[in-house]
């Protein structure tokens, strides 16, 4: 039984390219749906969107709309201008383990914890909320070297980080700590953790 269309308008992840992409994710479902209607099945759900298209997307063509980074929005997104600062709610809480200069500081979190991602339009491998101009210069395993900019980080303090992907991060991690007023009121286990494929 066919159900419908599917379309994910991956190539609005770049800088000004939401319209063009929404545009072309229209015309796809419309096609799509049209082809099976001439073939004799209906087509009930033309699903689509993501997170960068869908603030725009437009009721009609696209019945179902599937966007997944927006639960908690990244460092992609406020690159982008998808998301502010303020609609992001997940970080990872890091720690400066080591000073080796002025200019550069060593957190304990790497691409194990923030994911390996660094899209071109991103100014780094993360985002630190909390003092703007830092830059996550560069990324391991398990740890990340930070510019700090103007701000003076010092050894052992604590410090979020925004991943630039929020979905590689949640999949990387067993549980998310849920906290409001700066205490843990919650956790979530990540139950599909490593499944997606």
């Amino acid at each position: 039984r066919v159900a419908g269309v599917f379309t994910f308008p991956g190539h609005s992840y770049a800088p000004g390219a939401a319209a063009g992409a929404l545009a072309d994710e229209g015309r796809a479902l419309e096609q799509a749906a049209a082809s099976l209607a001439a073939a004799g099945l209906p087509c009930e759900l033309r699903s689509g969107g993501c997170t960068p298209t869908a603030p725009s997307t437009p009721g009609g063509v696209v019945t179902e709309l599937r966007p997944g980074v927006y639960v908690f929005n990244d460092a992609q997104q406020v690159a982008l201008g998808t998301a502010d600062l303020d609609d992001v709610a997940l970080c990872v809480a890091a720690t400066v383990v080591s000073v080796p200069a002025v200019d550069r500081v060593v957190l304990d979190a790497g691409s194990k914890v923030l994911g390996p991602e660094r899209p071109p339009w991103v100014p780094g491998h993360g985002l630190l909320p909390e003092h703007p101009g830092a830059v996550v210069s560069g990324l391991w395993e398990h740890h990340a070297v930070v510019d700090p900019g103007p701000h003076r980080l010092r050894l052992g303090d604590r410090v979020a980080v925004v991943p630039n992907h929020v979905c590689t991060a949640v999949n990387l991690a067993t549980e998310l700590l849920v906290a409001s007023g700066g205490e843990v009121v919650d956790r979530w286990a990540v139950t599909a953790r490593s499944r997606n494929r």
